[in-house]
């Protein structure tokens, strides 16, 4: 119990210091630049409070709960020499972490009023919403099947950077044929789906089963698939545009 809260309390430091300079330019352009008082002082400071309160246990959680089931799982099914049920943890995990994702909730309904705006969707509640979950399912799926080519590669030993200059290559080239409004939308969903739900569970699978294979290095092999759940969401949503446009 001692332990723990010596972990809590580096944990919230930790936070403060990670926090302080957000804080520090937005103070400075509020002073010297804005030179207006802040409206509303106490709700923001008592938000400031719970950012750091909720940062810092979200951190605690992730190293005494997220990081080790993740890697347990992954040393577990290594061991258990089952290759359907590792792939099948894989894409679960991928696909159940994205879909989670608060950020990418709020880029899909971005994207659906983006979409009505264009005229690429009907300009109702119905078509929205239906534009916005098809945009959040595609986007989860890609993360599950970006997953599945992570760990085959590290259960092949393929080479990572040809792997994704291969994959950039592709995007740029599907890029030309996507329509103009999704592009900007599948390039952003790159970065959505690596945030804080997805990235210390993908670590963990990547380096548990890393670790747990003979002839590979945790960090050499166990790193990398982060780069391949960046990089399929970008695919995935500008085939999802091309797709859309069509029908």
């Amino acid at each position: 119990m001692k332990d723990s809260l010596i972990a809590l309390s580096k944990d919230a430091l930790s936070s403060l210091r990670d926090l302080a300079p957000i804080v520090l330019v937005i103070a400075v352009f509020q002073v010297l630049v804005i030179q207006e008082p802040v409206s509303g002082f106490l709700s923001i400071l008592f938000g400031g409070l719970l950012v750091v309160a909720g940062l810092t246990c979200f951190i605690f959680g992730l190293r005494i709960a997220l990081f080790p089931i993740g890697e347990d799982l992954a040393h577990s099914l290594a061991r258990k020499g089952s290759v359907f049920w590792l792939f099948t943890f894989a894409f679960v995990l991928g696909f159940g972490t994205t879909i989670a994702e608060p950020a990418l909730l709020a880029v899909a309904e971005e994207a659906a009023e983006v979409a009505v705006g264009a005229g690429a969707i009907p300009d109702n509640q119905e078509a929205a919403s239906n534009y916005a979950l098809g945009l959040r399912l595609v986007v989860a799926l890609s993360v599950g099947v970006a997953l599945l080519l992570g760990v085959f590669r590290i259960l092949k030993n393929w080479s990572l950077p040809l792997m994704i200059i291969g994959g950039y290559v592709l995007v740029v080239i599907v890029t030309t044929m996507a329509p103009p409004e999704i592009v900007g939308i599948a390039y952003d969903s790159g970065g959505v789906t690596t945030s804080t739900v997805t990235v210390p569970l993908v670590t963990a699978l990547g380096v548990g089963l890393a670790s747990s294979l003979k002839g590979r290095n945790p960090m050499t092999d166990g790193f990398g698939l982060i780069a391949f759940a960046s990089l399929t969401p970008i695919l995935f949503v500008l085939i999802y545009g091309i797709v859309t446009q069509w029908i």
